[in-house]
């Protein structure tokens, strides 16, 4: 992934929130049948790993190694960004189109797990986190449903984890447009319900705009000692 300067995500808590918020990713893998991608929720747990599970019709652990490396990939907020959104100065259109996005690459070395315990804590840690996410103050439990009912869905998957072995994050965000051109656009985005991206756009301009208060604070009160 190409990430010009200016667009590369460094900071942990940023990248931890993409990946838990929108979990769904796409998992890719090279294989003797060529790249084979798979669409599946998974879970960041302990900082080090990815969980999750495949139907166990998947021809997938056949086809891979273990410990082969593969590529997950996260996707935050996207949306398009007209021209338009742009505010007009001295009645010039000087912007083209773009789309604004958060993406987080995920490399690492896969194995498959086809024990019990490891299938029920795949999809255990997957119910957990998104329970709590969708229904915050009554999330549904696996204990809810009768035990010999679960045991019988488990026997149709099969567990793996990813070893995180790097990351590439890029969140491309209107980062080098004026404010004026930002708080534009965040408006523009409110009005034809872009919400998330409005939001994520507006958390970082007040963190750029508190970080231009505290340069002037500096400037207007240097230190002297």
């Amino acid at each position: 992934m190409t990430i010009p300067e200016g667009f590369v995500e460094l900071r942990n808590e940023e990248i931890e929130r993409v990946i838990k918020g929108y979990p769904f990713a796409c998992m890719v893998a090279n294989t003797p049948e060529g790249l084979v991608a798979n669409h599946i929720p998974l879970i960041f747990k302990g900082g080090k790993w990815l969980i999750g599970h495949l139907a166990k019709t998947n021809p997938l652990p056949q086809l891979v190694e273990r410990d082969q490396e593969v590529l997950c990939i996260f996707t935050g907020e996207e949306a398009y960004i007209s021209a338009k959104d742009f505010p007009k100065k001295q009645e010039k259109d000087e912007h083209v189109p773009t789309w604004n996005y958060e993406v987080v690459h995920v490399y690492g070395k896969i194995r498959f797990y086809r024990d019990y315990d490891s299938r029920m804590a795949a999809v255990g840690f997957l119910t957990k986190q998104v329970e709590r996410q969708v229904n915050p103050e009554r999330p549904w439990k696996m204990a809810y449903a009768p035990q010999d009912y679960i045991m019988e869905q488990l026997e149709h998957v099969i567990a793996f984890d990813v070893t995180i072995t790097r990351v590439h994050a890029k969140f491309k965000l209107n980062q080098r447009d004026s404010i004026a051109d930002v708080e534009g656009i965040i408006q523009s985005l409110k009005a034809r319900g872009e919400k998330g991206m409005a939001a994520t756009m507006q958390k970082r301009l007040d963190a750029r705009l508190a970080q231009i208060e505290t340069e002037t604070d500096k400037i207007s009160s240097p230190d002297k000692a």
